[in-house]
């Protein structure tokens, strides 16, 4: 009994030393530079565990270090595409500026004591981070890094059970479907891999499913999609184009999706420039 407890407690000090270093990486990224002292602060966590987080990230190519603290490295966009799903960081340094302003355009849409649903994914990621200090609202997620994110902040989080999908930080499967259907939402809010004129796509069985309950628990269901999804599918097919009555992209869809959005009854909201 003790080795197994000794066991969980090895795979929670994990997941959050991940948590960590992704959230960490995100700040830096966000800043530029960040010293040692300011992230151990942040972080509440000594300046020898920065280091050591600092130093595996710059193994990683994703930091610079630098006397006292770290700075972002800029790198090239990656091409993401087919049924492989990319890991979090790559797809966060993806199309950057146009999931920012979706996700400005999202949080207009919460109100004052809605019940808000985030699924998983970059840009629900950017809207969290945008809804932090919203005190007056209520956050249901799977998603870890967006509870954790949140965790020293005002607003209420309620985060679903489940297994979890360590390269996401996700909690899917039968707990967390289950969980989310005693819920109701005033508003849900759903990332995608990919938008074509039969639907919405995920990578993933598990999130699928889970965004299914999204979707039927939720009264005003939106969903967050840059264009470069536009017209492509993955794995699994999540739903219909009339299952949802909201899409926030940063650029006018095809001829052919707009037609096909226009007749399921989708609302689009297109966030320009304007909207950064």
């Amino acid at each position: 009994m003790t080795h197994m407890l000794d066991q969980d407690q090895d795979e929670s000090k994990r997941l959050l030393g991940r948590v960590r270093k992704e959230r960490m990486t995100e700040m830096i990224r966000r800043r530029g530079f960040m010293s040692s002292s300011a992230l151990a602060a942040e972080f509440g966590v000594s300046e020898m565990t920065v280091r050591r987080d600092l130093a595996e990230l710059t193994a990683q190519g994703i930091l610079i270090r630098t006397h006292g603290g770290a700075m972002w490295r800029e790198e090239e966009a990656l091409e993401t595409k087919g049924a492989e799903e990319p890991f979090f960081d790559a797809r966060m340094r993806l199309n950057r500026e146009a999931k920012s302003r979706i996700a400005k355009s999202a949080e207009r849409l919460v109100q004052k004591g809605q019940a808000v649903a985030l699924d998983l994914g970059t840009t629900t990621y950017e809207l969290a981070d945008r809804l932090a200090n919203r005190n007056e609202i209520r956050i249901i997620t799977n998603n870890l890094r967006i509870a954790t994110m949140l965790a020293s902040y005002p607003v209420d989080v309620y985060l679903l059970g489940g297994h979890v999908r360590q390269n996401e930080m996700s909690l899917c499967g039968p707990v967390a479907v289950q969980q989310a259907g005693k819920f109701r939402f005033d508003i849900a809010f759903l990332g995608v891999a990919a938008l074509s004129q039969g639907g919405i796509y995920d990578y993933a069985i598990e999130e699928a499913e889970l965004k299914q309950a999204f979707l039927t628990q939720a009264t005003r269901r939106v969903v967050l999609c840059d264009s470069s999804k536009f017209g492509r599918v993955s794995l699994v097919h999540v739903a219909r184009l009339d299952a949802f009555d909201t899409l926030i992209t940063d650029a006018a869809p095809p001829a052919d999706i707009a037609a096909a959005l226009a007749a399921a009854g989708v609302e689009t909201i297109i966030a320009g420039p304007s909207a950064s």
